[in-house]
Parts: C-alpha cells; structure tokens; sequence
C-alpha cells in the first residue's frame, strides 16, 4: 500500500510542545502527537471501497493484514505521527472550554487526485483531550456513524466520510442512558475521512484564551488550503472566508431539513468549518413529521436541538463563529451583515426546497401559504415524512391525494373527520397549483424523486444492524450500507425497508431514544 502522504496541517500549525499523553489543558497549540491504543483482537467488519478508492488503496489492500492494523491503530503508516486536534466549544448554549479530539485520532493527510484527505480513528484511546473519559467506543455508536456518514453522501448532503468498522476485540464500559447502570459492551473503531476536520471550536479555543496570533495562523491555513478561491489573507479575505462559511453551513442544514435528518447535538464543536455533517452522535431522521422532535435524551427537556430549531440553532453558531474571528477582522458591521444575510437566504432557499419537494418548479405568491398549511396538516397525526413526500409524486387529478398517502399515516384507522377533510382541502389547493406547472407528469415525477429519498437509514433500521452485529452477524450491516448507496432509486427487491418504523420499535431504546453516548 503506497499512499502520497502530505503533512500540511502539522507542519504549518503549532504543536503541543508537552510529548506525554496525559490529560491536561493544552494552550499555543492545535493539535497534539499521540499515539492510538493498540487493540487486543481486532477485525475490520465492512470497508468503503469507494472511499479506498478516494484514498487511492484498492480492494485488494483492504483485505490485508497491514490495512486491518491500521484502521484499528495497531500499526501505523511509515513516516506518519498521529494527532489529536485541539478545540473548544459551546455545548447546549453553554461555554464548555477546551475539549478537543478526545477519541479521535488522525493518522495521516493523503493527497490523491486533487483532493487531500484527512484519516482519523473514532475510539482509539485516550488523548489529552479525554477529560475523564477513555477515549473508546462502542459497537452501537461505530455502527451508526459509519452507515449514517456514507448514507448521507449518497443522499447529497455535505459530510465528512468514513473508510472502515472495525471491532477492537475489547470490551468498553459504557452506562448508554447515563441511568446509573454501565454495562461492558464491544469495542468498535470508525475509519473516517474528510478534507478536513476543523471546527467552529477550532478557531474559538485560540480566541478564548486571546491567542490571536495563532488564531490568526489558523484561519490563514484553512484559507490557503480550503478556500483558496480567496487569495491572500487580509481583512476583507477573512470577512468572504466568514461569509462562504455561512453559506455552507446554511446549505448543509437546507440539506438536512430536506431528507429530515436531525442532528441530535449541533455544539460549535460539531459544527465543521466546511460547512460538513460530522459527528453523528444521538442523530435521527424524522418518523413522524414533526419540527419539535429531537432524538438526544440530552435534550428532551428543553429540544434545543430539535428538527424545526436547527437552522436557528446554524445561526447561533454562526454568531459564536463570528465572535472568535472579531480580533483579525476587528469591525462588527460587516459580520451582522453576513449573519443578518443568513436569515434572508434561509427563507428563499428553505421555500425553494420545498418547492422542489412539491414537484413545484416555477413560483407563485401562495406558494409559502401552501406550504405551511401542508407543514400544519402533516402534524394533525403522526405521518411519516419519507413515505408522504415519496408517494405525492404520484399524485394526480385523477387520484385521491388520501389514499395515495394513507400508508404515510401511522394510526390510518383512527383518522379523524377533521383531519379527513383538511386533507382533502390541501390536496385540492395543491392540485390547482400543479396546473400552473409546464413539466409533464413523468418529467415531475423523476424531479420530485431525486430530492424525496426514498431510502433513509431509519434508526430501528440501524439497531436491527447493531443487535445482529452483537450476535456475530454483520450480513445486514452490508444489506443496509449497499441500500443506501442508491437511495433515490425504486430498488424494488428492497421494498421492504420503505415502510413507516415498526411498533415495536416506538419505544425501545435505540431505535427512538438516544444519548449522546450513542
């Protein structure tokens, strides 16, 4: 395996002058060498090939002995020094102070076909940033992000990757509903993989302790090489690297309302600087359309995070952002300006994404009208957003907009009058509003269906995956990654997995519940 190895982001940002890794606040620096734990039995469980292939490391290689030790930090790749990132972060509207990569470690840059990499092990042990954690993870968790990453490239949203899941062969106390009741659990390591793993905490840290010199550097870094469209660092240059910021982070979450996905814990710390999806923790898509629903049980009492706060929540990160870039930039108006900016797009782009998702391809005056009616009926009872946006694309005058999207509806047989006839009166509002359209109806169809999934990786979905895993059975773990490669396609012999979440699955714990542990 020969990879073209670059050193870009330790050579050119400072590093932690203390070598021991112990726990400890870790200031003048981004990053710290440290090295993974070695695994006592480790097994790579599944491998992205197209992601290897990004890598430039083929098929062949994934199966080697020397790859497995790798992705489980076993052995590392010659030449290289493992690190992890220094950042801080506000967590739930809450200043948090240094936290850092506290199981995350990154191996090395690969440069490749004109793109860089960054390669990093999820739950490789213990860094200066752990805290008093032991900077391992779970099988569960591992599961869920290495399918959820990789399923949401697929689906067109921004995200980080992932390369490989790996079982370490060691058993990792974890208390998974922090209720006082820990339990050891199979140890597991995610492979992944982005351009870079920067954050919003990144450049918040060096501000915090009023570090501008270094916070200085690390804007200048992330602009050479992320946004080199900009040119040279200046003032006005950090002002557009805020702006194109924004803009990705606005776009990402338009991305994440569109398919229904929540995010479960949007602290400045998970909020990439590319404007990315990373760190899937307690994340999950909506079952029932609903803007108040959050799958963080960290969050139940006030749903800070919740699917309708999200693009809010974008916007008060954005704010924190700001403030750590204010010393370069030292000028207020232009910030607001940019932020003030944000709001205004998000209500052009939100409605023009649900326009699209309506098969609505021109404007009209009602169409925020219709739309929000529509938003208001899909809560009357529970109504499964994937299953509702999927089947409107076959809608018709000729057909009953209710039956179309009665298996949409989780308690069909105890549909109300009321709710009978607001349906009924939308669905005649709508079939006015698509006469003003041009398209044919196969031509709407095809369009509606490349923004409305209609695979999603639901979480029963992931935990059927987890429990077969924990039996020894990693077949569905394949099933679902492979399925969700192509989740705008019919896929017929896949049918089964377009339905609404199971019963029996309301309730239990990982398929509706999730900590952050998760």
């Amino acid at each position: 395996m020969k990879l073209s190895i670059k050193n870009k982001f330790t050579e050119e940002n400072p590093a932690d002058p203390v070598a021991e890794n112990t726990r400890r606040q870790v200031e003048n620096a981004a990053y710290s060498y440290v090295l993974p734990k070695k695994t006592a039995n480790p097994k790579v469980l599944h491998v992205s090939l197209e992601m290897a292939t990004e890598l430039s490391i083929s098929a062949k290689e994934t199966t080697s002995e020397f790859f497995q030790d790798m992705v489980t930090g076993n052995q590392i790749y010659p030449n290289t020094k493992p690190y992890a990132m220094c950042y801080a972060g506000h967590q739930f509207g809450n200043w948090a102070g240094q936290l850092g990569d506290g199981r995350a470690i990154n191996l090395f840059e690969v440069e490749h076909q004109d793109k860089n990499w960054k390669v990093q092990l999820k739950g490789a042990g213990e860094t200066p940033y752990s805290r008093t954690a032991d900077g391992l993870a779970v099988l569960r968790s591992s599961v869920r992000e290495y399918l959820c990453s990789e399923a949401m490239f697929h689906l067109g949203v921004p995200t980080t990757r992932a390369l490989s899941l790996s079982l370490s062969g060691d058993a990792v106390l974890r208390d998974m509903l922090y209720d006082g009741h820990p339990a050891y659990e199979k140890g597991a390591i995610v492979s992944r993989v982005a351009p870079s793993f920067l954050r919003f905490g990144s450049f918040e840290i060096f501000t915090a302790r009023g570090d501008t010199k270094n916070l200085k550097g690390l804007v200048d870094y992330t602009i050479k090489h992320h946004f080199p469209q900009l040119g040279e660092a200046s003032k006005e240059n950090y002002i557009q690297f805020f702006k194109e910021v924004t803009e990705r982070t606005l776009e990402m979450i338009i991305h994440w309302q569109r398919v229904g996905f929540v995010h479960g814990v949007m602290n400045t710390d998970n909020m990439s600087i590319l404007g990315l999806t990373i760190d899937f923790g307690p994340y999950g898509w909506l079952e029932g359309f609903d803007f108040g629903w959050t799958p963080n049980t960290t969050d139940n009492q006030h749903k800070r995070y919740r699917y309708g706060n999200q693009p809010n929540i974008g916007l008060w990160n954005l704010y924190q952002l700001a403030n750590a870039l204010y010393p370069i930039i030292e000028e207020v108006a232009p910030l607001e300006a940019v932020l003030h900016q944000y709001k205004i797009d998000f209500e052009s782009k939100s409605l023009n994404m649900m326009r699209a998702k309506l098969g609505l391809f021109t404007e009209d005056p009602a169409d925020l009208n219709l739309i929000q009616n529509l938003e208001d009926t899909l809560q009357l009872t529970e109504t499964d957003m994937t299953l509702f946006f999927r089947n409107l694309s076959r809608f018709t005058s000729e057909t009953p907009g209710l039956k179309l999207i009665e298996a949409a509806f989780y308690d069909l047989e105890n549909l109300s009058k009321e709710v009978t006839t607001r349906w009924n009166l939308w669905f005649v509002k709508y079939e006015e509003r698509l006469q003003k359209e041009t398209l044919s109806q196969e031509e709407r169809i095809q369009k509606m269906n490349a923004v409305n999934p209609k695979y999603v990786l639901r979480n029963y979905m992931s935990q059927m995956a987890i429990d077969a895993a924990d039996e020894g059975d990693y077949a569905l773990i394949d099933e679902l990654f492979q399925l969700l490669k192509n989740p705008y396609s019919e896929q017929p012999e896949k049918e089964k997995w377009f339905a609404k979440r199971p019963e029996w699955a309301r309730d239990k714990v990982g398929c509706s519940r999730l900590s952050c542990s998760s």
